[in-house]
């Protein structure tokens, strides 16, 4: 006869919902940050540019590419004609 192990985790998993609420967040989050990085493939872009782009407003995009960048996904590259705005570029 076979026991099944039973996890740490498992019993968390089961005691733990997570609300519906949080997920929706998340699946937002999960949505724009996959627009900024698609907007990013071709080339380096300013903010923006990326928010044409996306059709997203500017203070959203500001917040995705500082928490994209703090966590690695992106960089910052040159620094405008103008001396406005930074572009962005995916990490290597």
């Amino acid at each position: 006869m076979e026991t099944k192990k039973i996890k740490t985790i498992d019993i968390i998993k089961e005691k733990r919902t997570v609300s519906a609420e949080a997920k929706q967040n998340l699946k937002e989050y999960n949505k724009i940050k996959k627009l900024i990085l698609k907007s990013l493939e071709s080339e380096a872009k300013t903010i923006p540019q990326i928010a044409a782009e996306t059709e997203l407003p500017l203070d959203v995009v500001t917040f995705y590419l500082m928490t994209l960048r703090r966590y690695g996904s992106i960089e910052t590259g040159e620094i405008d004609d103008m001396d406005e705005y930074f572009s962005y570029k995916l990490k290597k």
